[in-house]
């Protein structure tokens, strides 16, 4: 079970971007994932007339791998960890370590 999912809300906690919070976009693969305002870089992009795009400087979210963030609790306002938990009838749920409360899914 992945334990960040899209749609959560998380926090950096080192690196360039250390503190900044955002929401993972999408999953790249089993270690990494991309979150909407940390980790941009800029990309020089060809002009394409085939798909209606011009060329330029474009700004991109690039991956980062998933031991440098965290959930973010807002109950707490802080960076927390995920537990799993099994319910009655074998259903498996994620709770926040610290608090011990199920983590709404998006």
């Amino acid at each position: 079970m992945n334990k960040l999912r899209k749609g959560d809300s998380v926090i950096v906690l080192t690196g360039r971007d250390k503190g900044k919070r955002g929401t993972v976009t999408l999953r790249k693969d089993e270690t990494h994932l991309v979150i909407e305002g940390v980790n941009m870089v800029k990309k020089h992009v060809k002009p394409n007339p085939m798909k209606g795009t011009t060329g330029g400087i474009v700004e991109k979210a690039m991956p980062i791998h998933q031991s440098n963030i965290a959930i973010f609790n807002a109950q707490t306002g802080k960076a927390d960890r995920v537990g799993v938990k099994t319910q009655d009838g074998g259903k498996r749920v994620r709770i926040y370590k610290s608090t011990g409360a199920e983590i709404a899914t998006a």
